[in-house]
């Protein structure tokens, strides 16, 4: 048993619901069932509108992209967490959009997804999308905020949010998991960014002018993968050690 939480700073969890919490109310069940089916809707509607052509694809993708937003955030509402499961989520959201401003000035390497995928394994993957994305928001009042804050949003609310997935499969406690998705994080982050950005601004929108945008920004997408992968190597443990008290402590 020593060993094992040497090795791993989380146990093992079947669901992201806090153990003892009230009973799950049918809208939190229709919104968790609605969670995945959101996410993976935008990614498809970027390569479908891509695929046909459509004028107003910048648009439409963007609406998607608020609409699954609002569809997890409203999940996570919905869950009813207590203020004593607010609270660390706040905190490492906090902790998380500090960091990107604290490491501003190398690029790519940010401690955003580190942290979203650390929340998503100690607290839930709600809680591991909402840290994501409250990192991106409230990051950008010193970044500048713009119509790229939503694809942030989202892309690193996903990168927590499948972080918590992995956890709660106990998929994480093996470390090529761990640190391979925190090498795969940072090309899915760019990814949903380089969409944005060909949708939006590449004309005429080819796959020619696709593959162009994606191999230009993908030394930078493996920077921010290699990156989080070092910052896990930094905190998993001793972070993980800590949210654990707490989980135990207030029986998250």
């Amino acid at each position: 048993m020593i060993e094992r939480t040497q090795t791993h700073p989380f146990p093992e969890r079947p669901g992201s619901r806090p153990g003892g919490a009230a009973p799950v109310s049918r809208p939190s069940r229709v919104l968790a069932a609605l969670e995945v089916p959101a996410l993976l809707a935008v990614p498809a509607a970027m390569v479908a509108l891509a695929a046909l052509g459509v004028s107003a694809a910048a648009g439409l993708t963007l609406a998607v992209a608020l609409l699954a937003l609002a569809l997890l955030l409203a999940s996570f509402e919905a869950s009813r967490p207590a203020l004593r499961q607010l609270m660390p989520t706040a905190v490492l959201a906090a902790v998380a959009a500090a960091g990107r401003v604290l490491f501003s000035p190398l690029p790519d390497v940010k401690p955003v997804s580190a942290i979203a995928i650390v929340a998503g394994a100690a607290l839930g993957r709600r809680s591991g999308f909402v840290v994501g994305a409250m990192a991106a928001l409230t990051s950008n009042l010193f970044f500048g905020q713009g119509p790229w804050t939503p694809w942030q949003m989202y892309a690193w609310g996903l990168v927590g949010y499948v972080g918590g997935l992995l956890a709660e499969h106990g998929a994480l406690r093996r470390p090529a998991v761990l640190y391979g998705w925190g090498l795969v994080s940072g090309i899915v982050y760019g990814l949903v960014l380089n969409g944005y950005y060909v949708l939006g601004y590449v004309q005429p929108l080819t796959w020619p002018a696709v593959l162009a945008a994606c191999a230009a920004s993908l030394p930078l997408d493996v920077t921010h993968g290699l990156a989080t992968c070092a910052f896990l190597a930094a905190i998993w443990l001793p972070w993980g050690r800590a949210i654990r008290r707490v989980v135990a402590k207030y029986e998250l």
